[in-house]
């Protein structure tokens, strides 16, 4: 926990803060005359978040990771920018507030968005939710159905369908994130060139495009703090376009966990008592949004590679010694299990 710590304090004084504050006085009027605070949130292993506060007014900050960073990877303008389209029409995304790509600033580019008020789930139930099986079953449902109604979005009517190519989407992402793999390549993995091989010859007919978030995962949201059942926020929409909306369950149900299952690096508190199974989250986005997952098998698949690949692209990074958090060093072992999960999906043999 102390080198956990360590790090993220290292990565908030790295940043002058002080010209942080300039910027945001210079185009937020009637701010406190109180200094500045700024706090970094338990960062994940992407783009780094930071809670700032001036007197009565607060704000997040986003930015990319320190250190070098995949090309197009960790493109801040584009989240900004799409969430200034999608928060009209679904107001669980943050409203973005500013934009700054001035080096004099900082080196890399970034945005500030609002601060929503509740809990993100991550290895454990939030204190202020009461530990039984119905708050369990609360945040599933509530998980699912703001899933539903994210994909339920009319891309055309809200103008949306300029933010992605839905044809032939599922195959430039199979093909990409194979490309992302072997430019990040480590160690030998014997199944791995037989995933992308069936990947690559057993692409399936996309459903109707919707939004895809590409990143919709339980710790991506955030839960009212009175209630397990209401979501109050929908986080981390640097990848989102237009697509096929079973990638976004795919993934979904790839970090889903169940209890006994091997490391992956990837926090889950689904395996509480009460929370969906994989198959009940499956089930109930089914009836709800009405969606044929005849061929769910192949997203799953591709959800669990394509997760491996993220926490491949990170361990490389550290590997080469261009990023020094010691979590990054057991990801390798996560990027194993996880491309032995997407050989048992491949085989219809994870979901039983």
């Amino acid at each position: 926990m102390t080198e956990k710590k360590s790090s993220i304090d290292t990565a908030v004084n790295e940043i002058h803060w002080e010209k942080v504050e300039s910027y945001i006085r210079r185009n937020v009027p009637k701010l406190s005359e109180e200094k500045m605070k700024s706090k970094a949130f338990s960062n994940g292993y992407s783009n780094l978040t930071y809670f700032i506060e001036i007197g009565d007014w607060q704000a997040v900050l986003r930015r990319p990771p320190f250190g070098p960073i995949p090309p197009r990877a960790h493109d801040m303008e584009r989240e900004y920018r799409i969430l200034e389209k999608i928060y009209p029409v679904f107001p669980l995304a943050p409203q973005p507030l500013l934009f700054c790509e001035d080096p004099e600033i900082m080196e890399r580019h970034f945005y500030i968005m609002e601060k929503k008020n509740g809990v993100v789930l991550d290895h454990d139930l939030p204190e202020v939710f009461e530990r039984t099986e119905r708050t369990g079953q609360l945040v599933s449902e509530a998980f699912v159905d703001t899933l539903v109604k994210m994909h339920d979005i009319d891309i055309e009517a809200t103008g949306l369908d300029v933010i992605g190519r839905p044809e032939g989407y599922l195959e430039r992402q199979v093909h990409g994130w194979i490309k992302r793999y072997q430019n990040s390549k480590t160690d030998d993995f014997p199944n791995v060139e037989l995933i992308e091989r069936w990947l690559i010859q057993n692409i399936p007919s996309s459903p109707s495009p919707t939004i895809v978030h590409n990143d919709f995962k339980l710790n991506n949201m955030m839960y009212c703090g009175s209630d397990p059942g209401k979501v109050v926020g929908v986080f981390d929409w640097e990848m989102c376009t237009i697509g096929d909306p079973l990638t976004d369950l795919g993934s979904a149900v790839a970090y889903w966990s169940e209890p006994g299952e091997s490391f992956t690096g990837l926090p889950s508190v689904t395996g509480e008592p009460g929370f969906y199974s994989r198959k009940d989250l499956l089930e109930k986005y089914a009836q709800k949004s009405g969606r044929d997952l005849s061929n769910f098998d192949y997203y799953l698949t591709f959800a669990f590679y394509k997760i491996a690949v993220i926490l491949q692209q990170i361990y490389y990074r550290w590997k080469i010694g261009k990023a020094n958090d010691p979590r990054f060093e057991s990801l390798i072992i996560g990027v194993e299990n996880l491309l032995e999960n997407a050989s048992l999906a491949q085989r219809r043999e994870f979901l039983k």
